[in-house]
């Protein structure tokens, strides 16, 4: 690899400051892997609830709302950890 293709933010082929973010550094896998977890509990939580199984919708709505919970917090943190390291806030609007 050059010196161009190590580079992030690229901006040689962009000119958004942020454009594949999530692909080019990996650090928040975890957080949307939670989030989509969080999803599917979620599914789970109104199937169970829909068939009548009270207890399984009570454990899987909570597994739900800490997973989705947990995610984003990872997400906001990883991409508040981008920013601070280009000296900008989370709220920049500057490159989204």
């Amino acid at each position: 690899m050059n010196q161009t293709e190590k580079q992030f933010p690229d901006d040689a082929r962009t000119t958004r400051s942020h454009a594949g973010e999530s692909i080019r550094d990996g650090r928040n896998v975890p957080g949307l892997a939670l989030v989509a977890v969080g999803l599917v509990l979620f599914a789970l939580t109104l199937t169970a609830a829909g068939y009548g199984y009270a207890g399984w919708a009570v454990i899987a709505g909570v597994a739900c709302v800490v997973s989705l919970v947990g995610g984003a917090a990872l997400v906001v943190l990883e991409h508040r950890r981008v920013k601070a390291g280009e000296n900008l806030g989370l709220t920049e609007p500057r490159g989204h």
